[in-house]
C-alpha cells in the first residue's frame, strides 16, 4: 500500500523519478523471485579466469549455485579464485598447460562434484573437443552443443550453413587455404584487400588484412603463428575486407527449438581487429534493419539447433546492407551493454537453457531501454602503440555512481602478468540516451584511478570527445583515421589548457595555506605556471570558497582581464579533486605531488604542471638540461614477452624496414622491424628467451 502510494505521488510530480523507481522494483522482485526458485544445478565449474569468471560467479551466487574456480599457478591469489566457494590448480602459468589443458579441468570436474561448467569466452569456450569430454562425463555445458559449436565456430562452415539459411554472406573462398601459391590466387580472384584470418579464431588474433601480395605473405604467416599458439588450430580462410564497413553484431538466445534477437551491438572502434569501445543500440540501424538482421540470426540459430547465448557479427555498410562474418558460439566480452539496455541477465539465460529449462523470453518482451558504452580498460600503452604492460596495481580505485557498472577481475596489490591477456576491467555506463551515456562514461573514466602499471584511460577518455564518435560517423577505420600518427595524447583547446593552469595554480595555493601556519598569509600568491611548453603568469586570490585566478597579459592590466574562478574545495593530498572552473565541472587527479608542481590526470591525460614564483622561475633557466640516451643503435623490446624469431645475424647488412625479430605478447606477435640501414653487430636473444620491456635485442655497429 505504502509502496503503490509513493509510485502514484512520483508518477505525478516526476515521471523520470517513477520510471527508475519501478526499473529498480522490477529488478530486486526478480532476484528475489529466482532466489526462491530451486536452483537448476547445484554446484557449476568455471572454466576460466579474470573478469568474465568473477561475472559468471556473481549470477551463480544470486541464483544459489555454488562455484568452483580453476587456477593457474600465477593465479592463486586472483580475484575469482577468491570469490568462488571452492578452488583447484590445474597447472603451471602457461595456458597450453592450465587453461587449456582439457584432462587437468576434467580432473577438477570430477574432483569437486561439478555438474555444469561455464566456459566464459576464449579458452575452451568454442573447443568442441572439450564439450564432447564433457558430455561423455554426463557433465553439463553451459554453451551450445558440440555440433552446434562445431558447426558455427568453424567460420569456414559456419558460411556454408548460414548460406544455406538465407543469411547474406561476405564474398570469399568457401574453404581452407593453406599453400601460400594458392592464397595468393584466390587473393588475385577475390580482388585486394583480402582478410585472412583463422577458421577457429576470435578476440582479434589470428587475423591480417592484405592490400597486396607482399602483405598478404607476411600475414599469413604471423596469424597462422598466432592461431596455433592461442586456439591449437593454425586452419585459415580467406575472404573479401569490407572497406570503410561498421562491425554491428546481433546477440541471440535459443534453446534448441525457440530462438530470439537483442537489440545490437556496435562494435566498430577496433585496434588491430580487437574490440575497444561498444556500445548498444548502434547510432546507424532503423527498426527495419535491426528486425531483418535479427531474424537473419535467429534463422542460423534455428538451422543448428542452436542452445544458449550467442553473437552472429555482420558487417554493415552506409546504405545499410549487411553481411554475415561469423558466430560466436559463447558469451561475448560486451554482453554487459546489452543485458543494460534490456534489463536482462544472459548468464542466468544461460545456466538455465544449459538445464534444460525452456526459453523464458518471447521476442515482444525484448525491448531498448536507454543506451549503454563498454569501454575496455588494458594494461597497455597507448603512447608507445598500445603495448601490453605488466606490474603490480599500487594504486586502484574503481569508479562508481548512478549508470556506472565495473566488470573486472584485479584488485588493487594485485599483478597484471604476462602470460595472459592485459585486460583491467570493462567498464559501462548507461543512460537515458546516448549523450547521458558518453557523459557517465566521461565521468567514470576521470574518477578511474589506475597507478602501477600502463594503461589506455587517456586513449578512451580522448575518444569520448572526438567529434567524429560524439556525431555516431563510426567505421571498422576509425581509429587509424582519426589517430593517423599513433595516440599523442589529447589535445587540449586554449580554453581547457588555460582552466587547467587556473586549477593548478588554486591547487597549490590551497596547498600552502594547508601547510602554512598563518592562513591569512597565504590568500593571495603570483605564479608562473608551465604546461604544454608555455609559461602563464598568474595571480591567485582567496576569496572563501572560491580562488579568483587572472592572466596577466603583456601590457595589459591584470584587474581588467576577467578572472577564471575555480571552486575551492580539494581536500589537499586526496588522489581526485572535483570542482567548478569557469562554471564547467572538472575532474581530475592528483598523479604525483611535486617540489613545484603536479602531475595530473586532466581530461584523461597525464600531464605536467610546474607551478613556481617569478623567482623560481627565473633561477630554472640557469639549470642544466638533460640529453636523451641515443639508442640509435640497438633494437629494443618494445614490451615484455617472449622471442618468437630473430631474422637476422652478426655482419649482415640490413636495411630500413627489413624484419628483425617477433616478439610475442599476451599470445599477440609483433613484428620489429629495422628503423634505418645499418649493420648487424650483435644478436643478445634467441628464439624462446623471455624478455623484459627495453631489454636490448639487437646491437648495430656505428
Amino acid at each position: 500500500g505504502n509502496m503503490s502510494r509513493l509510485l502514484s505521488y512520483l508518477t505525478q510530480r516526476s515521471p523520470q523519478a517513477s520510471a527508475v523507481l519501478r526499473l529498480t522494483l522490477s529488478r530486486s522482485f526478480s532476484t528475489a523471485a529466482a532466489s526462491h526458485k530451486k536452483p537448476p544445478f547445484e554446484k557449476i565449474l568455471i572454466a576460466n579466469r579474470g573478469e568474465i569468471a568473477c561475472r559468471v560467479i556473481r549470477t551463480a551466487k544470486r541464483m544459489g549455485i555454488k562455484t568452483v574456480a580453476v587456477y593457474s599457478e600465477a593465479d592463486s591469489h586472483a580475484m575469482h579464485v577468491r570469490d568462488a566457494d571452492e578452488a583447484v590448480c590445474v597447472g603451471p602459468a602457461p595456458t597450453s598447460q592450465s587453461y587449456l589443458n582439457v584432462d587437468k579441468i576434467m580432473e577438477a570436474i570430477k574432483l569437486t562434484g561439478a555438474q555444469a561448467v561455464h566456459p566464459g569466452y576464449g579458452f575452451l569456450s568454442e573447443n568442441a573437443r572439450f564439450v564432447k569430454e564433457l558430455e561423455k562425463a554426463n557433465v553439463a555445458f553451459i554453451g551450445p552443443g558440440s555440433y552446434a559449436m562445431h558447426a558455427m565456430g568453424d567460420k569456414i562452415e559456419s558460411k556454408k550453413i548460414a548460406k544455406e539459411a538465407g543469411v547474406n554472406i561476405i564474398p570469399g573462398y568457401l574453404g581452407e587455404v593453406d599453400d601460400m601459391a594458392e592464397v595468393i590466387k584466390i587473393a588475385h580472384d577475390i580482388g585486394y584487400p583480402v582478410m585472412v584470418k583463422a577458421s577457429a579464431g576470435g578476440g582479434g588474433k589470428g587475423i591480417r588484412i592484405a592490400w597486396n601480395d607482399e602483405e598478404l605473405k607476411i600475414g599469413f604467416r604471423l596469424s597462422k603463428q598466432e592461431a596455433k599458439s592461442s586456439f591449437g588450430d593454425d586452419r585459415m580462410l580467406i575472404e573479401k575486407y569490407i572497406d570503410d564497413g561498421r562491425h554491428i553484431e546481433i546477440q541471440v538466445l535459443a534453446d534448441g527449438t525457440n530462438a530470439v534477437y537483442f537489440p545490437e551491438r556496435e562494435c566498430s572502434i577496433q585496434r588491430r581487429n580487437q574490440k575497444v569501445i561498444e556500445e548498444a543500440p548502434s547510432p546507424l540501424l532503423d527498426e527495419k534493419t535491426r528486425r531483418a538482421m535479427g531474424e537473419q540470426a535467429t534463422s542460423l540459430c534455428k538451422a543448428v539447433g542452436y542452445k544458449s547465448a550467442g553473437t552472429v557479427e555482420f558487417i554493415v555498410d552506409n546504405n545499410k546492407n549487411f553481411y554475415f562474418l561469423e558466430m560466436n558460439t559463447r558469451l561475448q566480452v560486451e554482453h554487459p551493454i546489452t543485458e543494460y539496455i534490456t534489463n536482462t541477465d544472459l548468464v542466468e539465460h544461460m545456466i538455465r537453457i544449459a538445464a534444460g529449462e525452456k526459453l523464458a523470453l518471447q521476442q515482444k518482451d525484448i525491448k531498448i531501454h536507454g543506451w549503454a558504452f563498454e569501454s575496455r580498460v588494458y594494461a597497455e600503452d597507448p603512447f608507445r602503440d598500445f603495448l601490453p604492460s605488466i606490474g603490480r596495481l599500487t594504486r586502484y580505485q574503481r569508479p562508481s555512481g548512478e549508470g556506472v557498472r565495473i566488470d573486472g577481475g584485479v584488485f588493487e596489490g594485485g599483478e597484471i602478468s604476462i602470460y595472459y591477456d592485459p585486460l583491467i576491467s570493462k567498464l559501462i555506463t548507461w543512460g537515458e540516451d546516448r549523450a547521458e551515456a558518453v557523459d557517465r562514461m566521461r565521468g567514470a573514466l576521470d574518477r578511474y584511478v589506475i597507478k602501477g602499471v600502463n594503461h589506455n584511460v587517456p586513449f578512451l577518455r580522448a575518444v569520448m570527445e572526438n567529434q567524429r564518435f560524439l556525431d555516431g560517423r563510426l567505421t571498422t577505420k576509425f581509429i587509424p583515421e582519426e589517430f593517423p600518427e599513433g595516440f599523442q595524447g589529447f589535445q587540449f583547446s586554449e580554453i581547457q589548457s588555460r582552466n587547467l593552469v587556473a586549477i593548478a595554480a588554486s591547487m597549490k595555493v590551497m596547498e600552502m595555506q594547508h601547510n602554512h601556519y598563518n592562513y591569512d598569509a597565504c590568500t593571495s600568491a603570483e605564479f608562473v605556471v608551465s604546461f604544454a611548453g608555455r609559461d602563464y603568469n598568474v595571480s591567485v586570490y582567496d576569496e572563501g570558497s572560491d580562488c579568483f585566478v587572472y592572466f596577466e597579459h603583456e601590457g595589459a592590466d591584470k584587474e581588467k582581464d576577467k578572472a577564471v574562478i575555480v571552486s575551492k574545495d580539494w581536500n589537499v593530498g586526496a588522489t581526485t579533486f572535483e570542482g567548478v572552473v569557469d562554471e564547467v565541472p572538472f575532474i581530475l587527479q592528483m598523479s604525483q605531488r611535486m617540489s613545484h608542481g603536479f602531475k595530473l590526470q586532466y581530461l584523461g591525460s597525464q600531464v605536467e604542471v610546474l607551478v613556481r614564483t617569478p623567482r623560481q622561475f627565473e633561477l630554472t633557466k640557469h639549470m642544466p638540461v638533460k640529453t636523451a640516451k641515443d639508442m640509435t643503435n640497438a633494437l629494443t623490446s618494445p614490451m615484455p614477452g617472449s622471442v618468437v624469431s630473430v631474422s637476422v645475424k652478426p655482419g649482415d647488412k640490413i636495411v630500413i624496414g627489413q624484419e628483425l625479430a617477433v616478439v610475442e605478447a599476451m599470445k599477440m606477435q609483433n613484428v620489429l622491424r629495422a628503423s634505418h640501414d645499418c649493420t648487424v653487430k650483435e644478436v643478445k636473444v634467441k628464439p624462446g628467451q623471455s624478455v623484459a620491456v627495453d631489454e636490448v635485442l639487437i646491437e648495430f655497429d656505428k
